[in-house]
């Protein structure tokens, strides 16, 4: 097995409990509702533009646009976007911060991410000051699992693909990683993902 010097981690949903339905619950009444709506106006496709560069001006107009009855909760999105966030996942920060104390790895973050809101990110956890660099897919203007973007940071770190382990709770994602050479964790749980780096030689 070939010993692992380099470990990935996604963000949302590995170290930021990130949840739209946490701002969506004080829009509708139902869970139900929100499902329909994410289902059929903010889709994932949609979404995912932003996390590829379109701005939150162009996406939000181009849903009021198409879905005016709907316009209160189109602007939410991005006009209360900070209520989607309810804080870091301490038990996974706890294994970055051994991870960091040991010194015995490179440590990088790879987000899907809009450029516009990332920079809040940046100010408020401050363990995203702990990796050695982050690849944001909003900066970049291509996002995961597209190759291109897990390219970027092997290229720009100097990574090796087969040294290096990449966690994200997306399995989407966790595909992407491995058609570039990279090992992957699908993150399920702080205690999972403990194991799971066990087997690849990471003591934490």
């Amino acid at each position: 097995m070939t010993t692992v010097d380099t470990i990935i981690f996604d963000l949302g949903g590995v170290l930021i409990d990130w949840n739209p339905r946490y701002l969506y619950r004080k829009i509708f009444k139902t869970e139900e509702e929100i499902t329909w709506f994410f289902e059929n106006i903010c889709t994932p496709a949609w979404n995912d533009e932003q996390d590829a560069g379109r701005s939150f001006a162009e996406a939000t107009e181009e849903l009021v646009l198409k879905y005016p009855d709907h316009e209160i909760a189109v602007r939410a999105w991005y006009g209360r976007w900070q209520e989607t966030i309810a804080g870091a996942l301490p038990d996974t920060v706890a294994i970055l911060r051994q991870l960091k104390e040991q010194k015995s790895h490179r440590l990088y973050a790879l987000t899907n991410w809009s450029a516009e809101s990332f920079p809040w990110a940046l100010a408020n956890f401050d363990f995203l000051h702990w990796f050695e660099g982050i690849v944001v897919s909003g900066a970049e203007k291509t996002r995961k699992p597209f190759p291109e973007i897990y390219q970027i940071l092997l290229n720009r770190y100097n990574v090796d693909p087969a040294r290096a382990v990449f966690i994200d709770d997306n399995y989407k994602n966790i595909v992407g990683a491995r058609a570039v050479g990279m090992q992957a964790i699908h993150f399920q749980s702080p205690a999972e993902l403990r194991r799971a780096l066990a087997v690849l030689g990471v003591r934490v």
